[in-house]
């Protein structure tokens, strides 16, 4: 029976399709935000980490964790005790943002003050911007404590000082070096002092930045699929910012200072959704950083004054034939929201392999239960293969094509599958000399086969069968291969040949005996045919052939080793059957208990020795250190019987004789310190 390998090609060609479809914020990120946003012991971390975590499910509209118990006392106490301008107290703002600590009043009020003065001290980039960023945060969460600016425009030229030429701003006033990460950071500071300026600022240094906005993105870099992005290639003690931070940096900027101005951005749509396309290529990310940098980024883009960009995306990129699917098509915001009314058209459809057009001018149909447009595809000429469908969205209502964007036309790779049909199959053995046919037989490459034919090395070996598509064009898959393998394990590969929807191969024994390295015998045949587009792909046996070639030559070339069984070298060995000795006969038990009471009668004659001969503790010495010596070597004793009977229990011989080693050199000294004060005690009664 064939074996179908038809569901392996099908997962290869979506893996190649997804290269090119943006698909907006989904359920897949939840599930990931979900993994890698996971509180230990009640707490997500730092409180950069927590609001990073807080923050990405507030967008996702993800409520899973409470982790405020924990959190909340950390953010008061650090709003207590950072110093102004500073990244700790910005964090804890920022999740006090979303948890709502119990903050007392007044210390909004100390913070602002402390604030409001160091921005007026500020020497850097990072000292405004955390300082002006730490402000909106009061203002939004303490509506009644005074955070205004009032020097604003001294703030805001200050900041404004750091600008360059081409749209990028320095870290600080002593820098050289540019960098795009700063100019992010740079349009959301400016935004924030707009927001706090207690009169309106003077709209000619407002134009100047929109200007240097303008600036800013024609430094973009590109992707063939359409994306845009920043990069940063400034390298100092700020660390290198990648294309995702520094992006991200700048569309916080750009959208938050195109909130706070009158008018808009001369920025085009276009642009907007590349830097959309560019966050959604990500896919989902397998870090939490960059994931909450997606998210945060997407989020800002979803509802901004510039251009909302709008993204087309292709449920599915194979479609089958045999299953009649259909073409649908979605529009959505980044973040999946329904989009304003519009209509999906099929500019053109062509082959991605020849480039002829096979559909265009098409309207897709619109559902509005699943928000679908839709589009059959088998009322049209549309074969199996390959193709690149090119879309434009329509909006219908004209104010919002200024609120939109759209992104002119979009190209999507799609694969077409079906059923191939195999007819005109069979193999023959012809006669080498006068090219008749032998033997011949049909095939039926859909089923079990198992042929049985015998040729010499004067005759030939045909296959020949047909492929044609469902519309009855011409197929050539990927792969068409004939192997014959030797009952040696030999394996030898053909190509199978095609002219149209004809394949044929045609094999020579005489030209193949070296080939053969002159081995005769059974060769089992198996022809394989797949492509990514053939829904019924096989490998099948499709018999045997007995082979009869002449003996080999002398010098002819031998069969390759072959590789050895790797389970005949690391499997699982024989297992080896051992009879132990039996157990010798033990003496009764009351014989050894007897010859144990025997071993502790020396004991007691020791004992009733020691109450014979009245040994005393007259002679213990009395004075501190000599008291001191007696005692250890009293110790070294019983430590010496101690290791007696834990050999007698456990120990082994080696182990005894080291410690007693040991053991010995201790009481050798504090012996001979003993026995010397006693000594000498007695030269002194004696002589006294």
């Amino acid at each position: 029976m064939a074996r179908n390998l038809g569901f392996l090609f099908l997962i290869l060609s979506l893996a190649i399709c997804q290269a090119a479809i943006f698909e907006p914020v989904s359920d897949k990120h939840r599930s990931a935000a979900l993994h890698l946003f996971r509180p230990v012991d009640g707490s997500f971390g730092s409180l950069e980490e927590s609001y990073e975590s807080l923050r990405t499910f507030e967008i996702l509209g993800v409520k899973k964790f409470d982790v405020s118990q924990s959190t909340c006392p950390l953010v008061v106490k650090t709003l207590e005790a950072s110093p102004p301008c500073s990244k700790d107290l910005f964090d804890a703002l920022r999740v006090n943002r979303i948890l709502r600590c119990e903050v007392e009043a007044d210390i909004f009020e100390k913070i602002a003050s402390k604030l409001q003065t160091g921005i007026r001290e500020a020497s850097s980039l990072l000292d405004f911007y955390y300082g002006v960023g730490s402000l909106g945060l009061i203002k939004e969460q303490s509506p009644e404590t005074n955070v205004q600016l009032s020097d604003a425009s001294t703030t805001f030229h200050s900041i404004k000082s750091l600008s360059q030429s081409d749209g990028r701003w320095l870290f600080s006033f002593g820098s050289v070096e540019s960098s795009t990460y700063a100019a992010g950071l740079a349009l959301e500071t400016l935004a924030g002092v707009i927001s706090l300026a207690s009169s309106e600022l003077d709209q000619s240094m407002i134009g100047t930045v929109k200007s240097d906005i303008v600036k800013l993105f024609d430094s973009t870099e590109r992707y063939d699929d359409g994306s845009l992005y920043f990069d940063d290639k400034l390298l100092d003690t700020h660390g290198h910012q990648g294309p995702i931070s520094t992006t991200s940096a700048v569309v916080r900027g750009v959208t938050s200072f195109s909130a706070v101005i009158s008018g808009k951005l001369n920025l085009p749509g276009d642009k907007i959704l590349g830097l959309a396309r560019f966050f959604l290529g990500i896919g989902v990310p397998g870090n939490a950083k960059d994931l909450f940098t997606q998210i945060d980024s997407v989020a800002c883009l979803e509802d901004n004054k510039i251009s909302i960009p709008l993204i087309l995306s292709l449920p599915a990129t194979v479609l089958s034939l045999t299953k009649k699917d259909q073409l649908k098509v979605k529009v959505n915001t980044v973040l999946g929201s329904s989009a304003p009314p519009l209509t999906v058209k099929l500019v053109q459809a062509f082959s991605s392999d020849k480039e002829i057009t096979v559909l265009e001018n098409q309207k897709l149909n619109f559902d509005p239960e699943s928000s679908d447009h839709s589009l059959d595809i088998l009322s049209s000429n549309i074969d199996i293969g390959k193709y690149i469908f090119s879309f434009r969205v329509v909006l219908h209502e004209p104010e919002n094509k200024k609120i939109y964007a759209t992104g002119g036309q979009t190209r999507v790779p799609i694969f077409v599958t079906g059923f191939i049909n195999v007819d005109s199959s069979e193999i023959s053995i012809l006669d080498s000399d006068l090219g008749s046919i032998e033997t011949k037989q049909k095939l039926d490459l859909s089923g079990k086969t198992s042929l049985s034919l015998s040729a010499n090395h004067l005759q030939k070996l045909s296959l020949h069968f047909e492929l044609t598509t469902p519309h009855g064009n011409s197929f050539h898959p990927h792969q068409v291969l004939l192997k014959l393998s030797h009952e040696s394990k030999v394996d030898h590969v053909f190509l199978v040949g095609n002219s149209g929807r004809h394949f044929e191969i045609l094999l020579d024994f005489l030209g193949l005996v070296e080939k053969f390295y002159y081995l005769s015998g059974k060769y089992d045949m198996q022809l394989t045919v797949g492509d990514v587009a053939m829904e019924n792909s096989f490998l099948i046996a499709l018999g045997h052939v007995e082979l009869d070639l002449p003996q080999a030559p002398e010098k002819a070339p031998r069969p390759p080793p072959q590789p050895v069984d790797p389970s005949s070298i690391y499997g699982p060995k024989q297992e080896i059957i051992h009879i132990f000795r039996a157990t010798e006969k033990r003496p009764p038990q009351e014989l050894s208990l007897a010859f144990l009471g025997l071993t502790v009668l020396p004991f007691l004659a020791f004992l009733i020795g020691l109450v014979r001969l009245g040994v005393n503790l007259k002679n213990f010495p009395s004075s501190a250190l000599p008291a001191t010596f007696a005692l250890l070597f009293h110790c070294g004793i019983a430590a010496v019987l101690s290791l007696y009977l834990l050999f007698w229990l456990k120990l082994d011989l080696f182990t005894t004789l080291k410690a007693l080693g040991f053991l010995g050199i201790f009481l050798l000294f504090v012996g001979h310190r003993t026995l010397s004060h006693l000594a000498s005690m007695s030269t002194k009664l004696k002589s006294a």
